[in-house]
């Protein structure tokens, strides 16, 4: 009777075991040594973005991915520094609208004058036009390197295993930037008190 009870309890265990499978090859793995691809993740492609892609469809998509981080962390950055009160000086249109009465997070940029976001979209307009891109035969060494034979910063004089640490740091720099934003903007709408932040 003690080995049918044994029996038993050591197959209900054995449903609880995860299966042995072998290990699948599959063009994501082409990419599974690739920057940003790092632990706890591993290789993240929840969508399925780069099934059965080839190097410039990834490289496409690592630029959006370092556009937006750019630009989330500057949006966070924003955020924190209005909440905080610090504002520019002066009006920001003729009828004497000052910068301080321009609200915070997503309901101050819906005040903003008409104006001033014409302003604002062709300024971004220009830089994402004319600026912020990578342009052929400049010497950029990876994508997203903006520098385009004009800029250095000092980035030259570091090694490689220096350079592909900076790029890791700002890679994930603007992954959480993109959750930050993001969360920010929802606890906008949800309204209540945050760390550092504030009431929103």
């Amino acid at each position: 009777m003690k080995s049918v009870i044994f029996a038993a309890a050591v197959a209900s265990a054995a449903a609880f075991a995860p299966a042995q499978t072998g290990k699948a090859t599959t063009a994501l793995n082409a990419f599974d040594t690739e920057l940003g691809v790092q632990p706890p993740l591993g290789f993240f492609d929840p969508l399925g973005l780069l099934d059965d892609a080839d190097q410039e469809r990834f490289d496409r998509l690592r630029y959006v991915e370092l556009k937006h981080g750019r630009i989330s962390q500057l949006a966070f950055l924003g955020q924190i520094t209005t909440r905080a009160g610090v504002r520019l000086p002066g009006d920001i249109d003729y009828s004497g609208t000052s910068f301080g009465d321009i609200g915070e997070g997503w309901s101050g940029s819906l005040q903003v004058p008409v104006a001033g976001a014409l302003q604002i979209l062709a300024f971004v307009g220009f830089l994402e036009l004319g600026v912020m891109k990578d342009i052929e035969g400049t010497g950029n060494e990876h994508v997203g390197d903006f520098r385009n034979g004009a800029l250095d910063y000092g980035w030259d004089t570091f090694d490689e295993e220096t350079k592909l640490s900076k790029r890791a740091i700002e890679l994930n720099n603007g992954r959480a930037a993109m959750m930050g934003i993001l969360g920010l903007m929802v606890h906008e709408q949800l309204g209540g008190d945050l760390p550092i932040v504030g009431s929103m």
